[in-house]
């Protein structure tokens, strides 16, 4: 589908990518790999077409369709939420003039054998199947769904974007790539702004769509569960590897040992060879054998063991002073924004040591919460924070408030006091800035480099309460990794503020759950609390389904199912795939209902009135309803069927 020929890119004399090929197939799912700076989000630019490579080029056929998502993107205000992502539907209208005028052709010849009639047929055909994959006239359903699939309330959809925060406007701009249904996705850090639970919708969304996709992500996890395949970027070269990237760590360590050990072979044979040809360079009686071997050795194709970037950051947090039991406490505490409520009379309590996540959609005041903990915000109730307390803070946009006009070392400089000013540059080498690096602006700096120099403040002076609001975006998995090992490490309490499920990973032991302005404890980690909300989702689909049966053990917790318990199952997935089938024709119904009435308007745009408006709308909320109930249904059919016994 596209392929990238002999890519080189150069950068004042330093080489990001040295003569780079390979093709990315139609149901390619591409994680691109690689430090940070190694030059993963330029090669999405070139594929999208925003920024042209020193020499090489990327083909691609012109009816490909790319829908690029930068990190970092302008957005406008122009409307509310639900216009902005109808701007994705703006090919749909071009398609529906297409279509009529195709159709109009064809009704007004009568040529049916000619080459020029069957050329009009074969676009019609293009553009109608087109037209169908992007939802036709029904655009409206699929701009719900994607929308409430990336964490938007029905409420929101009115509201002007202007409102929204820029994580929130970002989310807008992904659901209009997402909508326009392109043949590539190229997605640089699409995560980055969304919750566990719309990280979780867009993985399915990416799974089962029929084009290709290419991302950089550094959520371990959504690597794993959405790509295919690894591209590796190291030091101006690729390295393909046809797995995801869990696969791929193991793969690349098993590449690197097989090419070590056939160049430490090749080197012993080249040294006896060597050695040969020395000791007998000068006898008569071994001539032939020398020059055999001199020919031998001009012949070898030498090896070569690829180099390898072995930067790393060096993170030890200083010791913590002994704080209070009590860290904070906050009891009966309510916070509103004018008139919008976001925490309503929650209590919290966070003891010395602990390792603290908050988890939620976005919205549901998380950020809020950690930034009355800091005092940033006035609140009713009451808050407390513990003896000899010291916190440490890293805003979830620390890294974007950094001065851009300075340098890395001058950053750092304005902070450091004492004899830690000595020590600046070692500091700043510890985080991968070496040599001219330090001497860069702050402006030129990648997303990952910023958050790295940002980080750096947390390690000047010694604190025993760390509360990190998204600490990880921009950081590669590397950098994530050794910034985990730091933590895990640390004396004191830690809050963290975090969506990326690898990282809190045996990094929490608490988790609060903020929802409908409320906050729940869960005691155990995170894959611990994933798997009781789903526990918890299959419990209300069972209670929102009458069963006339004896409160009993949840089956899957038996070792031997009786016969009446067998009974029962067997019963309930019956009665599931009955209603599912049930909905199912409702669904097709409604459709049909839906497709009609497009047809309609579209022909007798004269005869709409407002009854006919309100009648199409309130089949299409029906639908959705219908669409989720489905949903719904079929996921507790899937998990009544793991109970049933072989």
């Amino acid at each position: 589908m596209i392929s990238v020929e002999e890519l080189y890119v150069e950068f004042g004399g330093f080489e990001l990518f040295k003569h780079v090929s390979f093709i990315v197939n139609p149901r390619d799912r591409i994680g691109l790999a690689g430090r940070n700076g190694a030059g993963k989000s330029t090669l999405l630019k070139i594929f999208a077409g925003k920024q042209i490579p020193t020499s090489g080029r990327v083909v691609a056929p012109k009816d490909v369709k790319i829908g690029y998502l930068p990190q970092h993107m302008d957005t406008t205000d122009s409307g509310t939420v639900i216009d902005e992502a109808a701007r994705a539907f703006e090919e749909i209208h071009i398609l529906e003039n297409r279509i009529n005028f195709l159709s109009n052709e064809l009704s007004v010849r009568n040529d049916y054998e000619s080459a020029e009639y069957h050329m009009i047929m074969e676009e019609l055909h293009e553009v109608n199947d087109r037209f169908h994959l992007l939802g036709g006239g029904n655009f409206h359903a699929n701009i719900e769904q994607t929308l409430i699939g990336l964490g938007f309330d029905r409420n929101d959809f009115i509201r002007p974007t202007s409102e929204f925060s820029g994580g929130w406007r970002m989310r807008i701009e992904l659901a209009k790539i997402l909508l326009q249904k392109p043949h590539v996705f190229l997605l640089d850090e699409p995560t980055n702004h969304l919750d566990i639970e719309s990280i979780q919708w867009l993985e399915r969304f990416l799974k089962e769509y029929p084009g290709a996709v290419v991302l950089v992500s550094h959520d371990r996890a959504f690597l794993d569960n959405v790509t295919n395949r690894t591209v590796e970027i190291s030091l101006g070269k690729i390295y393909d590897y046809k797995v995801n990237y869990s696969k791929y760590l193991e793969l690349r360590i098993e590449r690197r040992e097989q090419q070590m050990a056939s160049f430490r072979n090749q080197q012993k044979m080249i040294q006896d060879t060597e050695d040969f040809i020395e000791r007998f360079r000068y006898k008569a009686t071994k001539s032939v054998q020398v020059q055999s071997r001199i020919k031998q050795l001009d012949k070898v194709d030498r090896i070569e063991v690829d180099e390898e970037d072995t930067r790393s950051m060096n993170i030890r947090f200083p010791p913590s002073p002994r704080s209070g039991t009590v860290v904070f406490k906050a009891t009966g505490v309510s916070k509103s924004f004018d008139k919008l409520l976001v925490l309503n009379n929650v209590d919290l309590t966070i003891e010395r040591g602990e390792k603290v996540a908050f988890v939620g959609k976005n919205g549901e005041g998380k950020t809020t919460m950690a930034r009355i903990l800091m005092q940033q915000l006035e609140c009713t109730g009451e808050q407390l924070l513990g003896h000899n307390v010291k916190i440490g803070y890293f805003a979830q946009n620390q890294a974007s408030l950094l001065d851009e006009e300075i340098t890395a070392l001058e950053t750092i400089d304005q902070i450091a006091v004492g004899d830690i000013r000595t020590k600046i540059r070692d500091i700043l080498g510890a985080f991968m800035f070496s040599g001219e690096d330090v001497d860069k602006k702050v402006k030129v700096l990648s997303g990952g480099e910023r958050s790295r120099l940002a980080m750096i403040r947390l390690l000047l002076e010694p604190v025993n309460f760390l509360v990190l609001d998204e600490p990880t975006n921009h950081l590669d998995i590397h950098s994530k990794g050794i910034l985990k090992k730091a933590l895990l490490d640390f004396d004191g309490t830690l809050l963290l503020v975090s969506h990326d499920r690898e990282f809190l990973d045996g990094l929490a032991n608490v988790v609060y759950e903020f929802k409908n302005k409320k906050i729940k404890q869960h005691l155990g980690g995170i894959y611990e609390f994933l798997q009781k909300k789903e526990m918890d989702s299959l419990r209300e689909l069972e209670m929102s389904m009458p069963v006339k049966r004896e409160k009993k053990e949840p089956v899957k917790e038996l070792a031997i199912v009786s016969f009446e318990e067998r009974k029962e199952i067997n019963k309930m997935i019956s009665k599931l795939e009955k209603q599912i089938s049930e909905v199912e024709t409702y669904i097709s119904k409604l459709e049909n209902e839906i497709t009609i009435t497009d047809i309609y308007m579209s022909d007798h745009p004269e005869k709409v009135d407002s009854d006919l408006l309100n009648k199409y709308e309130s089949t299409q909320k029906q639908l959705d309803l219908e669409l989720e109930k489905w949903a719904n249904l079929n996921s507790g059919l899937e998990k009544w069927n793991t109970k049933k016994p072989e």
